[in-house]
Order: C-alpha cells, then structure tokens, then sequence
C-alpha cells in the first residue's frame, strides 16, 4: 500500500498552491498518495488562473480523520479566502494560514494518520507579520515534535550538505558553534545516509574560517577548540568523517565524488553551492524528528506566484524520497 503524504500548502500567496496541483495531477510522480493540506477555494483560484487541474476531491478538515481514504485528496481548512490576499504579495492572513496548514500536518503525523510531511514554501516575513516568531520551517518542526536534537540536511544524488546553524545571523554563528552541536550534527547526517543510501557514509566537515583558520590565523582557533574536537569525537563512534576543510575547496569536484554529505557551519556555506548544482533536485528534510519532514528546496517565488511557471522538480524530489523514508 501507497504512503499517505501530508503535502502543506505553504503560502497561499507563493507558489504553494500551484505545486500542490500539480502534484494532485500526477500523483504518480510522488512515491506516495497526496494529501494536500490547504484550502480548496485557493487551489480552485490558482487552477483558474493558471490553467492547471483543479482538485477533484476535497475533504473538510473537521471531518477528514474519518475518511481514511488512499487516493490523493485535499483537506480543506477553509484558512484564507483568496479575495484576502493577492498573488506575489507577503500578507499576514497568508503567513497564519501557512502555518495553520504545518501546524496540522504534524499533528496528522504525530497521530500516524499520514506516514510523512512535506512542505510547499511558507514566507518568513508574513509568518512574522502574523505574529508566528518561527525562523522557519525546521524551527517549527522541532518545536511541536519536541525533538531533542535536530538539524537541516539538505539532499540530492549531486550534492548534500547539513547545517550546524541555519537560519541567524553571521554575528551570531561563533557563539552558537558547540562541540556537542557538531556532533549531534555529524551523528544524525550519517544516520541519515546510511538509510537514504544503504551504506555506511563519508561525511567531511567545512571549518568556519577562510582556509580553515590556517591554524589560527584567521578567527578565533573555532576549528582547534570546536570543530575539530567534533569530529574526533565522531571518528571515535565509527562514523567516517574527517576536516575540518577549507570551505572554498571542501565542494571542489573530485571531492564531491567521494562524499556523501559535507557538515557546514552556517547557512549560505552550503546553500550556495548546492543550489547552484541542484536547485531543481534537492530536497530539504528535518533530521532527528519523529516523524518525517521534507520539503522543496526553494523559496515562495512571488515574483512568479500563480503564474504557472513553477518548476515542480524538487517537489516532486522531496515526495518521492518522503516515501521512500516511509519504509524500514
């Protein structure tokens, strides 16, 4: 039997909603069978303008636990009416239906009625002007799953990089670089590719600073005191990582080739070189959650919202290893 995949709408106001159409169009394309939690009125409004499919069965969310049904379908919220908002446009209304539809998705998973979450792109400064003070997806994901420890691994068969800080900051990055959240890091990619791959990973480390900190020269020793007592430390679990390396030849192609995932420090260290290599393919996932969480690896778009013109490949990418991660 097909997985059921919560499928959030993300921002009505981005591309959320023509990507959930998409993906109710071609369920194939998914691994999996998609719920799409969202409103129905605003994928009929996308569908109209854009000329996709629009939904053929929508469910109330009152009454959608009952239904139990395995063929893709929307959960309708009835969060937002699609005259309270404009396509392209950041909105408060369309930053708390986002989350509306998140924040039920996980609870869906937490209570096993779906087998995993995926997420169309929500905007940050409208989930902020609803008063949603979330950095952003991963943020809330490890709130309400109350996860102990947990990270960004963002994944393709090109490139994977996982994150020690994400969403903060540059002045904020050194003091929030820990031993212990290096190695948590380190410890839930290779937990993470050894299910995704079914081998045991080689992982290697970025060091903070130009050239690593050439042995202090540059920064204040974060790879001697910090990352490098990290990755000891993970050697010493059996895990195969090494570094810590320069982050300007730690992406390089003859090292990609023999890596399964590099451990950044900050945000922009690995998303510039993954999108750059992947932006159609990767997928975004949460590590060290209950459940399981992937998502597209891009932003709402709005310059190019409800337009039609959305690439639906990481969304697709990010359903498909979704259920894959469904399976023992």
């Amino acid at each position: 039997m097909l997985p059921l995949l919560a499928l959030t709408m993300g921002d009505p106001a981005g591309v959320g909603p023509e990507l959930c159409l998409r993906a109710l169009a071609d369920p194939l394309q998914t691994g999996g069978i998609p719920v799409v939690f969202g409103d129905a009125a605003v994928l009929h409004a996308c569908a109209a303008t854009t000329g996709l499919p629009a939904p053929q069965l929508v469910i109330p969310a009152a009454s959608w636990p009952q239904y139990n049904l395995q063929q893709p379908h929307v959960v309708d919220f009835n969060a937002i009416r699609p005259d309270e908002f404009s396509p392209g446009t950041i909105n408060a209304a369309t930053g708390r239906a986002a989350f509306t539809y998140v924040d039920h998705a996980i609870t869906a998973a937490l209570t096993h009625h779906v087998a995993a979450v995926t997420t169309a792109p929500l905007n940050k400064e409208a989930l902020h002007a609803a008063g949603i003070h979330f950095p952003g997806h991963t943020e809330i994901f490890a709130s309400r799953t109350s996860a102990p420890r947990s990270c960004m691994l963002q994944y393709s068969e090109e490139i994977s990089c996982s994150f020690v800080t994400v969403h903060v900051g540059y002045h904020e990055v050194p003091a929030l670089l820990t031993t212990p959240r290096i190695l948590d890091v380190i410890e839930l990619t290779h937990l993470a590719l050894l299910r995704i791959r079914n081998r045991t990973p080689k992982l290697i480390v970025c060091g903070l600073n130009p050239h690593a900190g050439e042995h202090g020269l540059f920064g204040n020793m974060e790879e001697e005191r910090i990352i490098t007592p990290a990755i000891q430390a993970a050697i010493a679990r059996g895990i195969d990582v090494s570094g810590p390396f320069p982050p300007d030849t730690a992406f390089l192609p003859a090292r990609r080739r023999s890596t399964d995932a590099v451990i950044c420090m900050y945000h922009d260290q690995g998303h510039i070189p993954l999108k750059a290599l992947a932006f159609d393919s990767a997928v975004n996932t949460t590590l060290g959650l209950p459940i399981i969480r992937t998502s597209v690896d891009h932003g709402t778009a709005l310059d190019i919202a409800w337009q039609g013109l959305a690439n639906p490949g990481s969304l697709f990418h990010a359903l498909r290893l979704a259920a894959s991660l469904t399976h023992p």
